[in-house]
């Protein structure tokens, strides 16, 4: 009787630490800020993580992107309910799924662009129908610095103006993160990508990457290099990332009848946008575009991402992630990203 007790005894405590170990799993360091404000509101914090609800799943976090447009919630130019989390773009593995998925399942490397706020943390549970699986070939860094930024390129160079071989395009900030992942897409569709960046060393890296010519605004001007470029003819289309100190340069870029797409704030949001002057320089067209507009189902989301993993996967795009911070280190990412002295994407490491 007492060797069977022991049996008995040992046969449970495996299942009684393995219990302890899930609840111990669901406390999750995340980052977190109860007012807005600067850099020094970003506060790292150990929050409670629910089991996965209905059409959601839990992933263990290896990596995480950092955006502009983390900096834009952060300061409240987007509003949000305080307190939140900051961040939409991370990979991991998938640790638990709830009620109805069916997509995914426990084990599956998956990754997100634009997920709920909040993927500056090492685990969370994020709604199934905002996450891709990720190849094996991608690997969970590579996955977290493109996820946002490669569906950011995808959308604006496949959707909201496909653009053909042969065609001359102007984009704004061609040495960040998404201007490089631009600069090779563009060069894939044999697309002639004119980009600018502020200083040379920045313009050698966007010509690295593929753009077919660079102008250095801090001492160029933006709208006769371009004219120079093109013969006199400007360019179809234009994406301007950077938002106020560029709206008028890329307006006067633009041939009669062009687009204008203007999808982000870097230096501020534009304002007072005068439609009689759209009609003065040709008719022009502007649109203010975002992503979720154009992946509005999970299938349009992993039929992008599929697009975008797959010039990953054949070399076309190389991932140049130039920055590493760890979670702890938030506040200096983002100083860091706001002052542009950053190249490539950013990532958070998360072990």
């Amino acid at each position: 009787m007492r060797s069977a007790g022991r049996r008995h005894y040992t046969s449970r405590f495996p299942l009684y630490l393995s219990n302890m170990e899930a609840d111990l799993s669901k406390q999750a360091k995340a980052i977190r800020i109860e007012s807005h404000g600067g850099p020094e509101v970003l506060k790292l914090t150990t929050v409670d993580v629910a089991e996965p609800g209905t059409g959601e799943v839990m992933i263990r976090q290896k990596a995480a992107g950092l955006n502009f447009i983390d900096i834009y919630f952060r300061t409240g130019l987007y509003p949000h309910a305080l307190p939140h989390g900051l961040g939409f773009e991370a990979a991991g593995d998938v640790v638990a799924v709830g009620e109805g998925v069916t997509h995914v399942k426990v084990g599956d490397r998956v990754a997100y662009g634009q997920s709920p706020i909040g993927a500056y943390a090492d685990l969370r549970n994020v709604p199934a129908a905002k996450v891709v699986k990720l190849p094996d070939a991608v690997s969970y860094e590579d996955a977290a610095a493109v996820m946002l930024k490669g569906l950011t390129v995808q959308y604006l160079f496949r959707q909201c103006y496909r653009l053909q071989e042969g065609e001359t395009v102007l984009f704004h900030a061609a040495a960040g993160g998404v201007g490089l992942i631009a600069c090779q897409w563009a060069k894939a569709l044999g697309v002639k990508l004119i980009g600018t960046a502020s200083s040379a060393e920045k313009c050698a890296i966007a010509k690295e990457h593929g753009a077919w010519e660079m102008i250095d605004y801090s001492r160029e001007n933006v709208a006769e290099r371009v004219k120079e470029l093109t013969g006199g003819a400007k360019l179809p289309v234009v994406y301007d990332g950077v938002g106020k100190d560029t709206w008028m340069t890329s307006l006067d870029c633009l041939k009669p009848r062009g687009l204008m797409v203007s999808f982000g704030n870097a230096s501020g949001p534009v304002e007072g946008v005068d439609l009689a002057l759209l009609n003065n320089k040709g008719s022009l067209f502007v649109t203010r575009p975002k992503l979720a507009d154009y992946v509005p189902t999970q299938q349009d989301m992993q039929a992008a991402a599929d697009e975008l993993f797959g010039l990953i996967v054949d070399g076309r795009i190389k991932v140049m992630i130039g920055q590493r911070f760890p979670l702890q280190e938030a506040a200096q990412a983002q100083e860091a990203l706001a002052a542009r002295k950053t190249t490539g994407a950013t990532i958070f490491t998360i072990e």
